[in-house]
């Protein structure tokens, strides 16, 4: 496999500086690190950017996330390695990258629970990486980026 191109955002320099603001603003949302990871690979992994999987499960495994756990995000309803908050913040980055499956895309439901663990600003990290993150995807997954290729 090649890449058609280089990454967008790496052609349009000016835009990669506003995306590592969103991205710097997201970490200072206040949720715990391991949450925004193994959020970003879930996203990255239901809309299968190799390359977001890839750098995603490198950065979740640095942030301390256990082999196990990578190894299990995509099951994660089923294993038994996730806290309450992280299944909650799961559902909600599942329901916001799969808008199109159900006519409400993020129901009340999903909303709640997550907002039962999380405050609003913890909330707005949350959403803004599962926006970043789809985002990068359809970059990613368009120009048909190569898994291991940035870094």
């Amino acid at each position: 496999m090649q890449s058609r191109m280089q990454n967008p955002a790496v052609i349009l320099s000016d835009a990669m500086k506003p995306i590592q603001e969103v991205f710097k603003a997201v970490h200072s949302g206040g949720v715990d690190e391991q949450t925004l990871e193994l959020v970003h690979l879930r996203v990255s992994q239901i809309n299968g950017c190799s390359a977001c999987v890839d750098a995603g499960a490198k950065t979740a495994r640095k942030a301390g996330v256990s082999d196990e756990r990578l190894a299990l995000v995509a099951a994660w309803r089923e294993a038994p390695y996730f806290s309450d908050e992280e299944r909650a913040a799961l559902e909600l980055a599942e329901a916001a990258t799969r808008l199109a499956d159900r006519p409400d895309a993020v129901s009340d439901e999903v909303w709640d629970t997550a907002a039962t663990y999380f405050d609003e600003k913890q909330l707005a990290a949350i959403v803004l990486m599962i926006g970043v993150t789809n985002m990068f995807n359809r970059l990613n997954a368009t120009t048909r980026q190569i898994a291991g290729a940035w870094g």
